[in-house]
């Protein structure tokens, strides 16, 4: 990506405004399915300097995930007014004629990080394991009738759990180089033994976890990024997420490393007003370590076949299948002992 094509995006976006210029572009790693960039932008507008930082987000020729960047862009729309922390999304674009492929641009949020490293106080810590369970109840919550969101199919409740079964099964069988006799033995008990339907189909982020949320010093969320999972359905699908043993920082149960499990289940359900149904929360669980093991697999293919020359994606499908495919033992050996 150069500068000058972003300048002249920019021009054609903001056809009033005079001097565009870009400075600063930066690609900001971190992320395996879509390329996010950095710049700052200045122009004239109506005689004013204006000044902005902005962020790109560019759909790559393959990645660990299929998605469609005009669903993400749409969920941050949607976002506005809800009181869901979120960046601005501006402008749209399917053409690759301006950067290459498919894009959009949104505001970037300021002095913010991912890492808790970024907090140094105890106090910052537990505020920021409120505001990640609190929040991740009110995306349960949130009202998405008429609200913008008719973009996204709406399952019949008794069915979440089938469609998204049936998704990740289908991409495994799509992209797996051998039998992988555990995770398709997880998906035939997932397929055995559904949960019960969610009170309610709700909107779930698909991704919502720690390394998706930007926050300050003080561990205040200003943002959840990286919508390009976002569906409908059961809210515990995001629940088992972010509880996965992936996200918890090497403390041995803390959810995201943050607080006892306990402890997020009542930020979540105070705030989301559902309840945590054990029985329905371990299948996904399960669920969840065979949606990773999928888009590892995902990212893994695409390398072997050429797709992709990103090594991170071959290092994810080969180095982790076996610490996930143990995850997977450990969660049926879990459950009740049910064939």
């Amino acid at each position: 990506m150069e500068e000058a094509a972003v300048t002249r995006y920019l021009q054609h976006v903001m056809p009033e405004a005079e001097d565009v210029e870009v400075e600063n572009l930066r690609r900001i790693f971190g992320g395996a399915s879509r390329h996010t960039w950095s710049i700052d932008a200045t122009w004239r507008e109506g005689g004013v300097e204006q000044r902005r930082g902005l962020i790109i987000r560019l759909d790559p020729g393959a990645s660990v995930l299929e998605s469609n960047c005009e669903v993400e862009y749409r969920a941050y729309r949607g976002l506005a007014g809800s009181g869901i922390p979120a960046p601005e999304a501006l402008w749209l674009e399917l053409s690759d004629e301006w950067l290459g492929g498919s894009f959009f641009v949104m505001e970037r949020i300021e002095n913010c990080e991912t890492a808790l490293t970024h907090i140094t106080t105890d106090s910052g810590m537990q505020m920021l394991g409120r505001e990640h369970f609190e929040i991740g109840g009110a995306i349960s919550a949130f009202d998405w009738r008429g609200a913008g969101w008719d973009f996204l199919d709406e399952p019949e409740p008794d069915r979440c759990w089938e469609r998204e079964l049936d998704r990740w099964h289908t991409v495994v069988e799509r992209h797996r180089s051998d039998t992988q006799p555990i995770i398709r033995a997880s998906i035939d008990w997932l397929r055995r033994h559904p949960p019960p339907p969610p009170p309610r189909v709700a909107v779930v982020h698909g991704d919502y976890r720690m390394g998706n949320v930007l926050f300050d010093g003080d561990g205040v969320i200003h943002a959840v990024l990286d919508w390009e999972m976002v569906h409908l359905g059961d809210p515990l699908e995001d629940l088992a997420w972010t509880c996965m043993p992936n996200w918890r920082q090497g403390k041995a149960d803390d959810p995201g490393g943050l607080m006892p499990r306990q402890q997020a289940y009542a930020l979540w359900e105070q705030r989301s007003g559902l309840r945590v149904d054990p029985d329905a929360f371990h299948w996904w669980e399960i669920l969840s370590q065979v949606k990773l093991l999928a888009i590892f697999m995902t990212g893994g293919r695409n390398f072997a076949d050429g797709k992709s020359d990103d090594a991170m994606m071959a290092m994810m499908s080969v180095r982790m299948q076996s610490m996930e495919d143990a995850r997977l033992l450990a969660f049926l050996g879990a459950n009740d002992g049910s064939a």
